[in-house]
């Protein structure tokens, strides 16, 4: 509760950077998918922006997270965009936010005592740890070592001069700019990127100064819908993972207040919306929780903020240009400590629950979920659904929970 009161007292301007702060944590993931699957990256960013608000609004304004494009469901969008068109994608994407709505409604019948029973800090625990891992592989890779820019030891001295800029901000500066040292970070990237001419300002050049999305109006058909939709039972157990990850870090519990049904629906209907102008289905972003285990501001109005920058990065083609020209050493050195905080929250969690390790039931439980959450294990339920990661990783360890007998 105090968190929340020192935030109150935030100045304005304090209160927009860190929405600013925000919207570069979001900003490569929300248009990496439109990217992958065919969509429209600025609807994509609209879609993200407008999502937000609307979750905000049916969680009462008390859960701060930002909804951007969701990783679970590229491989069938860009299947269908690739077979039928965007449209038909948008068809599957409504029918899957709809399924959040059903699925909340039995949270309401059998109760949120009962669904949270199937979630101790046993089970959530390697779930935090498996969201913040699972996103971790990719990012030498993708953003340091397969870049076309530089030499190797160049892109290195980018990432080495951001995460050293966040420590020392987060560790050493007192007053605002501690709140802020991922984008500090990001700007002391941006220059070094410069001396090395990684930046590359012909995009912002080109772009026009405003520019509507491409939206798309949705069609429906059953097959489109039959290998969309049903990943939305799957993005559950994900929907149920970040909500917790953002009680763990906010230190609220948000499945009794709002409601884990709330959040459900906040959700359900984001991606119904997006469905319907053509983006991609939306999600909770483990990125901006990351921020948030940073920075210890908590207050839901600085997410809105972001929302807001999407929604105008979306409309205002410049602005979006400017941020497309952050080189990926950038986003690389952003990520390695964003995505290390939210396993770490993981660790504290199992932590602070006392989770006794000298219990072979514990250690069962938290080994089988991170290994078969992060070695790339599926399981096929029927064609088109795939158990994977996180998901895979829940399952497993709600299942041995009930299952095996206590004090083993």
């Amino acid at each position: 509760m105090q968190a929340i009161t020192q935030e109150t007292k935030l100045s304005p301007w304090k209160i927009l950077l860190l929405g600013i702060q925000h919207v570069f944590a979001m900003f490569g993931a929300t248009v990496l998918v439109p990217a992958l699957t065919g969509l429209d990256p600025a609807v994509a960013l609209f879609t993200a922006g407008i999502g937000t608000f609307l979750f905000h609004f049916v969680t009462k304004h008390k859960v701060p997270v930002f909804l951007g494009s969701s990783f679970a469901f590229i491989s069938a969008i860009a299947y269908v965009v690739k077979t039928q068109g965007i449209a038909y994608a948008g068809g599957g994407i409504i029918v899957a936010g709809a399924l959040y709505l059903v699925l909340s409604g039995l949270i309401l019948i059998f109760g949120v005592d009962r669904i949270k029973s199937f979630f101790p800090p046993l089970v959530t625990g390697p779930m935090i740890m498996v969201i913040g891992l699972t996103l971790s592989p990719g990012v030498i890779a993708g953003n340091i070592v397969d870049v076309d820019m530089g030499t190797i030891g160049q892109r290195w001295v980018v990432v080495l001069a951001v995460v050293v800029t966040m420590v020392l901000i987060s560790i050493f500066v007192k007053g605002f700019f501690k709140l802020v040292p991922i984008l500090m970070g990001i700007i002391v990237g941006y220059i070094v990127s410069m001396l090395f001419k990684f930046v590359d300002f012909t995009a912002i050049i080109e772009a026009p100064l405003f520019a509507l999305p491409a939206f798309t109006l949705p069609k429906f058909d059953i097959t489109a819908i039959s290998l969309i939709a049903p990943i939305a039972i799957v993005t559950f157990m994900e929907h149920i993972g970040d909500i917790t990850t953002s009680g763990a870090v906010v230190g609220k519990d948000f499945f009794k207040e709002p409601g884990l049904h709330r959040t459900l629906i906040g959700d359900g209907l984001a991606t119904s919306l997006a469905g319907f102008l053509g983006g991609p289905a939306n999600t909770t972003y483990s990125e901006n929780t990351g921020v948030l285990a940073v920075t210890k501001v908590y207050n839901p109005v600085i997410l809105k903020i972001a929302a807001a920058f999407a929604i105008a990065l979306s409309l205002i083609g410049k602005l979006g240009a400017v941020l497309r020209t952050i080189p990926a050493p950038v986003m690389g050195g952003v990520s390695i400590l964003l995505f290390g905080m939210i396993a770490s929250i993981g660790l504290r969690t199992l932590a602070e629950a006392k989770i006794d390790f000298t219990q072979s039931r514990n250690l069962i439980i938290i080994s089988l979920m991170l290994v078969m959450g992060l070695s790339g294990a599926e399981f096929n339920i029927v064609p088109g659904i795939v158990l994977s990661g996180m998901s895979l990783a829940a399952i497993i360890g709600i299942i041995l929970n009930k299952v095996l007998p206590e004090n083993i």
